[in-house]
Order: C-alpha cells, then structure tokens, then sequence
C-alpha cells in the first residue's frame, strides 16, 4: 500500500509542482485539462490549468491539481509531514518553502527531532519539516 498526498489549487498546481520539483527533485508528469476528455466540461480559460500532476521522488509522491473556483477549499486540518534527513536540509527546505508565506512553528529543537518546523507555503499549503539526526 502507498499513501499519496493530493493537493488542490485554486489556479496555481503547475507553479507549485515545477518548484516542489525543484525543491525536492524527482520525477514531474502533469496533464492539462485540454489534454482530456474532459475539455468540453470546463471553460476555455481552464485548458491550460492542470487536472493531474504527480511528483514522485525519492520517499514519496504528492499528486497535484486545479480544481474551479466553486469547487477549491482552503487546506485545513492536515500538512505534509516531510522527514528530511540532516538538520541542514531540513532548515533549506523549511526556507524554500516559507519563502512568500507564512511561518506557524519556526524550526526548533524538539524532544523528537533536531529541527522540526511547521509552515504555510506560498500556494496555501500546509507544511511540517522534520529533521532527522545525520549518521
């Protein structure tokens, strides 16, 4: 069994996914709405917006997609939890992504971990980063 985090847009999955992709590396595929069946269905301005992204790397996959303005919700009530091996990285990719949002935990020591911290990215995401101990 494999648990995939789905993310919702409000217009934004392709920005997102190309700087998770970067941030995080791995393989991106995304589908456009035009690029489906579905392209009668949704109006003109959306064919470009993506209906399917998945970003699979090294630990995990997060799937991704534009969903019309009547349909998106406001994350709520989960994060991604990202275990990242080394205090370094987790303070990069904690910085990558609080970069144009917003800090909840700044990353600290915890009885758990040496670095852990908790974000909203840019794109309305929720975040935790959890440093693992190197060696």
């Amino acid at each position: 069994m494999a648990v995939t985090a789905h993310l919702w847009f409000p217009g934004q999955c392709s920005e997102a996914f190309h700087f998770y992709a970067q941030l995080f590396g791995g393989d991106l595929r995304m589908f456009t709405y035009r690029d489906t069946p579905m392209a009668p269905q949704v109006p003109a301005e959306w064919g470009e917006k993506i209906v399917h992204a998945t970003l699979s790397f090294q630990g995990g996959e997060l799937a991704g997609s534009d969903v019309q303005p009547e349909h998106y919700r406001k994350p709520q009530g989960f994060s991604v939890l990202v275990d990242v091996d080394g205090v370094e990285n987790a303070l990069r990719i904690f910085n990558a992504l609080v970069e144009g949002g917003s800090v909840s935990m700044p990353m600290q020591q915890t009885f758990w971990s040496p670095a852990f911290g908790v974000l909203v990215d840019r794109f309305g995401i929720p975040w935790e980063i959890n440093g693992k101990a190197s060696g």
